[in-house]
């Protein structure tokens, strides 16, 4: 009898709080309808430290090239919530003998909800550029921020309980850490590297951060989004996917896979990603604006201070280290700085007005490297010197710019796995064979589809605004790229006076004139010969 009552308490301990329409909440999301909401995901979601993505803008600077993106970091974590736990509970569904519990649903969701907190002002922004120019050699990104925050979250708001209301123990809490960051500490010798699941439910790792291929729920999320709001049109049908995913053993691993059909939609979603970045995220403007306000708060970094923990007066570029300092940090960082009296501010608060009132650095220029030729980001802070003394005085007719007198910027443009077809890591299944994966060739999808996915953009700004200052910066850059030509092609923008670098021989010119003759329209009388003698 004993035996039974210690028995008993010990089911009710670990008994899962009853989910009803009570204690869920339902969001109206403009891309999803109705999310309904768990309530452990409702604590999570009333803490400060989840409230602050309500003041972080999703696309960072685009908001000043796009008026519609004006859409932040905290609807785009419920959306990417909403798709985490429709993908895992329709393989459950479809296929029970995969044993996802549902614990394992409750903590794909909330690694969904919470893998967006570590960003800091105007999201990529900060980690990507402020904190590397900051800190040099600081190795730090946000996934690493959110499983920091995500812990603070916790603790702070006292939810360890809560967690264990619903049965979700500390394994369950490191396996929701390993899908924002990966492993969180990896042995070379470890044939499967995570802690929270074991490796039969590896495809779980696969929702909501796939580090094999790229196709998870997060990018499903903010293509819709990004789109929506931008005014792109998204070709991606991610409920489409979620129809034919299947888990299928590849290798010894279970993973995601796809009908062999799919192949060509998967490729929309990939070209959606890079159309996105070429078209929005990358735009010449967007990095432009970017580029300034790192300069603004590079100016503002030694004289801010942020309260951290007990009492601490953190530096805005260290509060990455100090959750509560971060917890208070937002794009508000951007007016602080604008509305503040103290005259040590007054360089990057010129700066920012400049933001304000469009006065831009103007773009005097654009190059690509040749091909096989891969440009690193730590080149491009030694370009500036390089690219105001390519010409002398008495070339230019004129004083030469300083080097902060260019800003270079470096973009990246990629399929999500640098040169790589992230479709090669796609596994596929037939029909007649749903438990045989497969790859499918791109030569077997289409001869239309890219041959490279990967390419690198070279922009120099020029921060003075007289038109001599930029033209002087436009020559200085034509020449600096004909200097290079083993490793840069022809440079775009500006003036016409780029092709001044490979001028064309009298016979090319010659073939151009011939060409253009025939390419001309036909006489309008000798149109009406031919249709009458039809």
């Amino acid at each position: 009898m004993g035996k039974r009552l210690l028995l008993m308490k010990l089911l009710e301990r670990f008994k899962l709080v009853p989910v009803t329409l009570e204690n869920c909440k339902i969001f109206n999301d403009p891309i999803h309808g109705h999310i309904e909401m768990h309530p452990l995901c409702i604590k999570i979601i009333d803490t400060p430290q989840f409230q602050r993505l309500r003041h972080i803008k999703q696309l960072g600077a685009c908001y000043w090239v796009f008026p519609g993106a004006s859409h932040n970091r905290f609807e785009h974590c419920l959306g990417v919530y909403h798709l985490a736990g429709c993908l895992v509970k329709t393989l459950r569904k479809r296929q029970p003998e995969l044993g996802i519990s549902d614990v394992d649903v409750l903590c794909v969701e909330i690694a969904g909800l919470c893998h967006d907190l570590g960003h800091g002002p105007f999201s990529h922004f900060f980690d990507g550029q402020f904190i590397p120019l900051a800190r040099p050699g600081f190795k730090w990104k946000h996934e690493h921020a959110s499983v920091q925050m995500f812990d603070h979250l916790i603790e702070q708001n006292d939810l360890k309980n809560v967690f264990l209301e619903y049965n979700v123990g500390e394994r369950d809490l490191i396996f929701i850490k390993e899908q924002i960051a990966g492993p969180l500490a990896v042995s070379r010798d470890q044939a499967w590297p995570y802690k929270g699941r074991d490796q039969e439910k590896s495809f779980l790792y696969e929702v909501v951060a796939n580090k094999r291929n790229g196709i998870d729920v997060d990018k499903w999320d903010y293509f819709a989004r990004d789109c929506h709001h931008l005014g792109i049109s998204n070709k991606f049908d991610h409920m489409r996917f979620m129809k034919f995913a299947r888990v299928i053993n590849v290798d010894g691993r279970r993973q995601i896979c796809t009908r062999d059909k799919e192949c060509s939609n998967l490729y929309d979603m990939f070209h959606t990603r890079s159309s996105l970045h070429r078209r929005a995220y990358q735009h010449k403007a967007n990095k432009c604006v970017e580029i300034m306000i790192v300069e603004a708060l590079l100016k503002a970094d030694k004289y801010i201070r942020i309260p951290g923990k007990d009492g601490a007066q953190v530096k805005l570029s260290e509060t990455p280290e100090d959750m509560h300092a971060y917890t208070k940090l937002t794009d508000h960082i951007f007016q602080q700085v604008l509305y503040s009296q103290e005259p040590e501010l007054e360089e990057a608060r010129t700066i920012l007005r400049d933001v304000e009132s469009r006065r831009l650095y103007r773009c005097v220029g654009q190059t690509r490297p040749q091909q096989g030729c891969l440009i690193s980001q730590d080149e491009a802070p030694s370009w500036s010197e390089e690219i105001v003394t390519s010409l002398t005085e008495e070339e230019l007719g004129a004083p030469q710019l300083s080097p902060g007198d260019i800003a270079v910027s470096v973009v990246d443009m990629d399929y999500g796995m640098g040169d790589k077809n992230p479709i090669d890591h796609v596994r596929f299944y037939d029909k007649s064979k749903m438990d045989n994966a497969c790859r499918v060739r791109k030569e077997e999808v289409s001869q239309m589809l890219p041959e490279t996915f990967a390419e690198q953009h070279i922009r120099v700004y020029c921060k003075k605004r007289d038109q001599l200052s930029i033209d002087i910066a436009e020559r200085c850059f034509i020449q600096w790229c004909g200097d290079r030509q083993d490793r840069l092609k022809k440079p775009k923008g500006g003036k016409s006076s780029a092709p001044e670098l490979t001028p064309l021989k009298k016979d090319e010119i010659e073939k151009e004139d011939e060409a253009s003759t025939s390419a001309q329209p036909p006489n309008r009388h000798d149109s009406v010969r031919s249709r009458l003698s039809l």
